[in-house]
């Protein structure tokens, strides 16, 4: 059996001062502006500046600071000093850039003008805002709607999403994928099949309030480390924790509060998870039937001692369909296949499930480690299986908590940027604004890639992000992206999908969430929504890293005026001067929702737009919650066979999404560098390598297309035996196109089949 002791890890708590190390680290790198501190003390405050990271609960009553490592260090990265100005592209080609590291491109700092690539010289050269405009909408134009896409990558506002979305329809199509499709798409769709709601029912006061939490697949301590603090305060009330994650991540294991002065000083540190269980890469379905086969086995047992239940029979009789045949499968799967599939022992699950049986009220918790899976639908449905059988939606304490990453990721769907025509009141559009909208299905991701690459698409607009770094099949997309006519990027900094320029090509610059967004109507607060889908409002007051930078709203304003003719009931100057027209447009849509909204911006904690399934209300087929039977107990979509390794790939402590901040990963205990593969030492003595052996990956998908990356250091990590790790988006040439969830088509960036070559 492996110890840790033999692999590279960290040996301090998450948080505590190496947190604290860590956000004075990029500080002295960013040389932010003046106003940053004061920024940080107004984060994910009322009336203050929503943090542009990750999208956890803002709380009613906030910490004196309130925000967390990664999160200082996006406000910093934000409000660095260093500027990418015309002078640095008059020195560098598109063709020399595209050698750098994606660290070094953000690290040249904020984007100061507009700039259109130049072919003849290799080089993106300044341009004035209204000829940029001018030659995207005369290129739209000149496209069929249904060859382009509108991409927008989860940081932009409500305001800005849902403008951008009202373009695209007025344009022509509902080509409007998003980040959602490369990380939460699998919970839009699994959830809503069998809980009619597409996102999950917790609020926060239901942290307060559970028994235990079951946590799936997430890095809370580098990817949402503000949801450690609420975390802490349910062990520390008696709540526990069970984990299941092929990794073991820091900051589901022991947590030092930076905001302690007791815990700073004193070195006390809290023990997150009861029982930590490092499932098999894709075996999250086989352990979650363990679960549910012991809980059945304690209700059998309870019922012939006592004549008690261990499950909720009034709920699952009126409330839930399908228990029946659940029920059955879960007692005809044999143990020794639960065991194999899982890489978990019986009495590790057992001890699970005596927890959960105990527990009267249960939150189920989940990352990427269950979406980004070829059945990643199935690794959902069977967990709200197991929150079914004891009533575990709808009641206060209880739920289902998908964690997010993008800070509105969440709300930009809310308002509508969703490929899925039947999720969007296209109805209330055409009234509201007189037009016909498109009513044919859009493009996702996935499905805009793939005619990217068949040329069929050939427009693309990016709202934020940097796509073509983060999808698969990385090599064969920047090929076909080259050959679009028309590439427009929304972005505040340089990174690698700006250097894959259409043959008209255009780069525009826009304010950050922390600067000050003054437009003729004054000063302009914008709103996002969070994983727990509150909605807040927030207020930049730096000021602007350029003042040829334009608004996110007033961007796609411009672009939408220079495409569209003109429509009285569309006013987009109006909606640039004042957002919250904006605000009054969105309620009218989703009155529901949004209702008083104008009034409501700066509620503490955010106010809720509401959840049917947390109220019990199923709009399903059924109408009912559905407990579904899945048809595998792997989510990987492969069989095991000789030279195939399970590779799932992650994220570093120093990284978001595909923004790396630098080079140190602390809490994996890696430093220096990204170009690693992470196995089991038991494993780099059975293939017969060696540490610090320099290997590839090649990957093992049966279609015959040779993919590979070379230049890997084996470093020994606590893994399971027969999976591996590595980083994203490096990793990302060894996925292909066609690998990916079968439900939503979310990439299966965390069970990919690849061989070790040395």
């Amino acid at each position: 059996m492996t110890d840790e002791t033999e692999t590279v890890h960290y040996d301090s708590p998450s948080g505590g001062w190496g947190s604290v190390r860590g956000m004075a680290t990029i500080l002295g790198r960013e040389r932010p502006s003046p106003g940053a501190l004061d920024t940080l003390r107004r984060q994910n405050k009322v009336k203050g500046f929503m943090c542009v990271s990750c999208a956890w609960a803002k709380p009613k009553e906030p910490n004196t600071f309130e925000f967390c490592e990664n999160g200082a260090k996006a406000t910093l990265w934000e409000l660095t000093t260093k500027r990418c100005t015309p002078a640095f592209f008059a020195r560098h080609t598109v063709a020399e850039l595209r050698g750098w590291k994606d660290y070094d491109l953000e690290q040249q700092g904020r984007l100061t003008h507009p700039l259109r690539y130049d072919a003849a010289s290799d080089k993106y050269v300044p341009c004035d805002w209204d000829e940029a405009f001018a030659a995207i909408g005369a290129a739209l134009k000149a496209t069929d709607p249904g060859a382009s896409v509108f991409y927008a990558s989860g940081r932009a506002s409500l305001e800005t999403s849902y403008l951008y979305a009202l373009f695209a329809r007025l344009y022509g199509h509902n080509n409007l994928p998003d980040s959602s499709n490369m990380c939460h798409e699998t919970t839009s769709v699994a959830l809503k099949k069998v809980t009619g709601s597409p996102v999950g029912t917790c609020v926060l006061p239901d942290f307060d309030l559970c028994d235990a939490i079951f946590f799936f697949g997430q890095n809370t301590g580098s990817n949402s480390p503000r949801l450690l603090h609420p975390l802490q305060e349910a062990v520390k009330r008696g709540a526990k924790i069970v984990t299941f994650n092929p990794v073991r991540e820091r900051g589901l294991e022991k947590f030092r509060n930076p905001q302690s002065v007791k815990e700073m000083l004193a070195g006390e540190e809290t023990q997150i998870s009861t029982l930590y269980l490092q499932v098999k890469t894709g075996g999250d379905i086989a352990a979650i039937t363990g679960l549910i086969k012991h809980v059945l086995a304690a209700e059998d047992d309870l019922w012939a001692r006592e004549k008690r239940h261990v499950l909720d029979v009034d709920f699952i009789e009126q409330h839930t369909d399908g228990f029946d045949a659940v029920k059955a499968h879960a007692e005809a799967i044999g143990w020794d296949e639960i065991e194999r599939e899982s890489g978990l022992s019986r009495e590790d699950l057992k001890a699970a499930a005596d927890i959960y049986v105990a527990a009267n009220r249960t939150i189920a918790m989940y990352g990427m480690g269950l979406t980004q899976h070829v059945h990643g639908a199935h690794n959902i449905t069977s967990l709200v299986n197991l929150m079914l059988l004891k009533g575990n939606i709808g009641r206060d304490g209880t739920g289902v908590s998908p964690v997010r990453g993008h800070s509105n990721v969440q709300g930009q769907r809310t308002v509508g940027i969703s490929e899925k025509p039947e999720l969007v009141p296209l109805d209330k559009l055409a009234e509201q604004f007189g037009f016909d909208p498109p009513r044919e299905e859009g493009l996702n991701t996935v499905e805009a890639c793939k005619k990217i690459v068949s040329g069929e698409v050939t427009a693309f607009v990016g709202l934020g992000g940097n796509l073509v770094r983060a999808i698969p099949e990385t090599e064969a997309m920047e090929a076909a992206w080259a050959k679009l006519t028309l590439t427009v990027n929304i972005a505040t900094k340089l990174n690698r999908s700006h250097l894959i320029p259409g043959r008209v090509a255009y780069l525009l610059p826009c304010l950050g969430r922390s600067e000050e967004d003054l437009q003729d109507g004054g000063a302009q607060a914008v709103t996002m929504e969070d994983s727990l889908s509150c909605i807040h409002g927030s207020l930049g007051k730096n000021t602007p890293a350029s003042e040829h930078l334009l608004s996110e709203v007033a961007i796609v304003a411009g672009m939408a005026k220079a495409t569209l003719p003109p429509n009285p009931r569309v006013p987009w100057n109006d909606w640039t001067a004042d957002y919250a027209l904006i605000r009054d447009a969105i309620e009218e849509t989703y009155p529901e929702q949004f209702h008083h909204f104008n009034k409501r911006v700066f509620t503490p904690g955010g106010f809720y737009r509401g959840n049917s399934a947390r109220e019990r209300v199923w709009k399903t087929e059924s109408g009912k919650a559905d407990f579904t039977v899945p048809p595998t107990l792997s989510a990987i979509g492969l069989g095991d066979r000789e030279g195939r390794w399970r590779l799932m790939t992650m994220r570093s402590n120093d990284q978001f999404n595909t923004t790396i901040y630098g080079y140190s990963d602390r809490l994996r205990g890696i430093e220096g560098t990204r170009e690693v593969l992470l196995m089991n030492p038991e494993d780099i003595a059975a293939v017969g390598l060696r540490e610090g052996q320099v290997v590839g990956l090649a990957s093992d998908a049966e279609d015959g297309v040779d993919r590979q990356v070379g230049g890997l250091t084996v470093t020994p990590f606590l893994l399971p035996r027969g999976c591996i790790g590595g980083y994203y988006p490096e990793l990302n040439p060894l996925i292909p196109l066609w690998w990916h969830d079968e439900w939503s088509k979310t990439p299966a960036a965390k069970g990919v089949p690849v061989r070790i070559v040395a």
